[in-house]
């Protein structure tokens, strides 16, 4: 399989060396990678025996079977429509782009007319397969998340003590903390959706990891789930459980037995 790669920060330089260097994706190889510093690009390249290129177009045009992006939600906006309309597979880092009902609704359209997948990680989180069997029968009834982490990884403001930073939807989330809450929005698109999943962003000086305590209800009981991180040694912003499950995920999409 050739990968394309778009984003070479915490999680993409991670999946460079697991992937070409470690060899933790056997028949599998990242052939093409885009990032807006060139300089950084051009060394990359180097290090790990693949091609630069200098704008996403021209990466859609080489010969890559899946596109990675591991960049912001920003760029995910941008470019993950190209890349399906590309007719290339696209495995979608920044699921928070995801909370827009409408483009959401867009990629499904491309992906039926092209005739390829969007794959999403679960990120920094579990629980997605209580969930989905729940839903398939309309027995899911509540979704909240509580995500705690320490202050620098979320305002980067000094706190004294334990604040609560944002309650709300997960819509309403996504577009404050566009870096911290994608697994609100994986945690919407396995269950009610992102208007009816409820979060609570906390900052607490007394904590070094990220942590998310999931709760749901339904016909199927009670779910209470809490997951504590350790962050990317490089950047406490990024959960490093987000980056392996993107590898994980990359490692099992094509094959013939699916779990969960």
């Amino acid at each position: 399989m050739k990968l394309g790669l778009i984003g070479c920060g915490n999680i993409g330089q991670f999946l460079l060396q697991a992937i070409n260097k470690d060899g933790m994706l056997p028949g599998g190889k990242i052939v093409s990678i885009y990032t807006r510093c060139e300089e950084s690009a051009v060394q990359l390249a180097k290090d790990f025996e693949t091609e630069a290129f200098t704008d996403v177009e021209a990466l859609l045009h080489s010969d890559v079977d899946l596109v990675i992006e591991a960049a912001t939600v920003e760029a995910a906006e941008v470019y993950a429509i190209k890349v399906l309309e590309s007719g290339k597979d696209l495995l979608l880092s920044s699921i928070g782009v995801m909370a827009d009902s409408s483009f959401e609704d867009k990629v499904r359209e491309v992906c039926i007319q092209k005739g390829v997948n969007v794959y999403l990680p679960s990120g920094a989180i579990g629980g997605l397969d209580i969930l989905k069997s729940a839903k398939a029968v309309n027995g899911l009834n509540t979704v909240s998340i509580t995500t705690r982490k320490p202050p620098g990884a979320l305002s980067g403001d000094t706190l004294e003590k334990e604040t609560i930073l944002f309650e709300g939807s997960a819509a309403e989330a996504i577009k404050l903390y566009p870096r911290n809450i994608n697994v609100a929005i994986v945690l919407s698109l396995a269950g009610l959706g992102s208007n009816n999943t409820k979060v609570k962003i906390i900052a607490d000086p007394s904590v070094i990891k990220n942590s998310h305590t999931i709760e749901a209800s339904g016909a199927f009981g009670k779910l209470k789930l809490e997951i504590e991180n350790d962050p990317m040694p490089n950047n406490p912003k990024t959960s490093y459980l987000a980056a392996l499950s993107v590898l994980a995920k990359l490692q099992n999409k094509d094959n013939y037995v699916q779990v969960g």
